[in-house]
């Protein structure tokens, strides 16, 4: 009654069209209630359906793929903050000794366990990892595993109060003030019939121990919604409307023979199927003969061949799953025939921004933080780090930054010319630059330096060879230049003189330059060297402040004016510059050298 009262009382306001229940919107009615009483009512279907569709959908598999693959890829390894060289190289060893025990399962390091926590998200929304303790005599490197609980783990239906004033909600409980206290967690899988365990049965679980990875899309939010939520009803329908279109293609393509007589034919002695039923059930295959009997007849539907609009439709329809799942249409399909250099790069920084923001602020945050200062905690107390004084000053040993692996380009080579460019410039640091790639600065310089002692050491030299030292050929230009030379086209000669063709022709036909070659129809169509090297001395004149007319006089009109002379000294009026013709002429020549190359 309400709501119905509102909703004419708005009408009759106006406003705010989305809120108008006009016949457009009149069967528009959302539902009201939180994100947290929508999860608890659909979380478990939707996540069901999730995983079904990742097991039997290429397009949902290759989604998930993608987005594990970019978000964690290799892992999103520590480099610790700590000061003291030697005693951050032995945290980094143990470290690295220990991702390869992390895993309670023993089926992959830390590096893989990211990586299944990233897909767990993408598909069910979260995933939980126990901080298990272990026993000295088991033998790690620092005593310390994660176990992996799937979101099923958790019960969506538990909520209650507690004695004490305690409330459990979806599992979780919470303390008076609203702090996670513990969570409830089922002992055995609800899905999983090969454990023999009890059905049911929860135990409590301190939520210091658990480590809960979420996404939460809404505030107050308590348990996540997998990301294939607003695809799922697309990719369902789409795999049905893909099968059924590979049906009739199979149909189609059959050819068979129905025999058919006035009586019963026992020549072909082919007995049609029986269902059980009494129904008769003929099975068509290719190549088949099948008899028929006596006064029936075959009648096969023809729908229309969809033509030309099965590919659009199927384009369109992963573009908005693409848009849903917030992965690439070409990651999505594998489709790269609709892409090019421009567009490939958009999307790709689009996507990686969406990567990037999701790596510091779920995987990072809730997952590697917390699992790097549990560890130093573990390792100083158990003797496998020893740190004076780390109780005292824990956050300064505990500080570390997270690497995320490289992205790799579509075009490396401009990439690193504008990243050296950058760096050059001061616009970022070789520290920066390499920590967006994955490395740590301190351990690449230390590997530099070992690698180029060592190539000392043994004789070796890489890398490119050192420039030699320009020399300056002081024989006469005469000599220099081929007076056999190549000719060259009038937007060659503005491009390496720097006068523009309008103002090239305005100097031919007003007869202020005399192109060694004759012109057609006062327009000069080829220019030598020579040319080009008169060309370039007037173009200097120019650059010291001399307007074109009178630089061109104090040159003169052609090429003879320059031509075979090392030094020219040009005279106007009271004005007489000295020009190093030589120098013009290695310049211009160096630069044709390198046109060519």
């Amino acid at each position: 009654m309400l709501g119905s009262f509102r909703r004419r009382l708005g009408a009759l306001i106006g406003g705010f069209e989305a809120a108008q229940g006009s016949r457009r919107l009149k069967g528009f009615q959302p539902s009201r209630a939180h994100v947290n009483t929508l999860i608890a009512a659909a979380g478990s279907d939707i996540t069901a359906r999730a995983r079904y569709l990742v097991r039997n959908n290429g397009y949902a598999l290759n989604a998930a793929e993608s987005w594990t693959g970019n978000a964690v890829g290799t892992g999103i390894k520590p480099s610790s903050l700590i000061a003291d060289k030697d005693l951050k190289t032995r945290v980094q060893q143990l470290w690295l000794a220990w991702t390869d025990e992390s895993d309670a399962e023993g089926l992959t390091d830390f590096y893989g366990q990211q990586r299944r926590a990233a897909r767990e998200v993408f598909i069910a929304g979260e995933v939980f990892f126990r901080l298990r303790p272990r026993r000295p005599e088991d033998g790690l490197t620092v005593p310390l595993q994660l176990q992996m609980l799937p979101s099923e783990m958790l019960p969506l239906t538990r909520t209650e109060i507690l004695p004490g004033g305690n409330v459990i909600r979806q599992g979780i409980e919470f303390d008076r003030i609203g702090r996670r206290a513990a969570y409830w967690f089922l002992r055995r899988h609800p899905g999983d019939l090969t454990d023999p365990g009890l059905a049911g049965e929860t135990v409590r679980v301190p939520a210091a121990e658990i480590i809960h990875i979420i996404d939460p899309v809404e505030s107050g939010q308590l348990r996540g919604v997998s990301r294939l939520a607003p695809a799922v009803v697309k990719l369902f329908l789409l795999d049905q409307y893909d099968d059924a279109e590979l049906e009739r293609k199979k149909i189609a393509a059959m050819y068979a023979m129905f025999v058919t007589s006035p009586a019963p034919a026992d020549v072909i002695d082919l007995v049609p199927a029986d269902d059980g039923s009494g129904d008769r059930i003929v099975e068509v295959q290719p190549g088949q003969v099948v008899p028929l009997e006596p006064g029936e007849q075959i009648q096969t539907s023809a729908p229309a061949d969809v033509g030309g609009s099965y590919e659009p439709f199927e384009y369109r329809t992963l573009l908005q799953i693409s848009a849903a799942t917030g992965v690439p249409y070409a990651y999505l399909s594998n489709d790269m025939l609709k892409a090019n250099y421009s567009n490939s790069r958009m999307a790709l920084l689009e996507f990686r921004r969406r990567v990037e923001a999701w790596q510091h602020s779920v995987m990072v945050h809730q997952m590697c933080r917390v699992v790097w200062q549990r560890w130093m905690d573990v390792a100083v107390l158990s003797g496998a780090l020893e740190i004076p004084g780390y109780e005292r000053n824990r956050a300064a040993f505990i500080a570390c930054s997270w690497l995320p692996p490289k992205w790799d380009w579509v075009d490396p080579l401009k990439d690193a010319k504008a990243e050296i460019e950058q760096i050059d410039a001061g616009l970022k640091s070789r520290t920066q630059a390499l920590a967006e790639r994955g490395f740590d600065a301190e351990q690449v310089d230390a590997e530099i330096a070992a690698d180029k002692a060592r190539e000392q050491r043994l004789g070796l030299s890489f890398g490119a060879t050192p420039p030699a030292a320009p020399t300056h050929d002081t024989s006469p230009i005469s000599k220099r230049m081929d007076m056999s030379e190549r000719v060259f086209s009038i937007d060659t000669v503005s491009e390496v003189t720097g006068i523009s063709r309008a103002n090239l022709h305005q100097m031919i036909c007003r007869r202020h330059f005399v192109p060694i070659h004759s012109t057609r129809n006062g327009v000069a169509r080829d220019f030598t060297l020579r040319d080009m090297v008169h060309l370039a001395v007037v173009s200097d004149l120019r650059s010291i402040g001399i307007d074109l007319r009178r630089a061109v006089n104090m040159v003169g009109s052609s090429a003879d004016g320059t031509a075979g002379r090392d030094i020219v000294t040009c005279r106007s009026g009271e004005i007489e510059i000295t020009v190093d013709v030589a120098r013009i002429a290695d310049r211009v020549r160096d630069r044709m050298a390198g046109e060519r190359s």
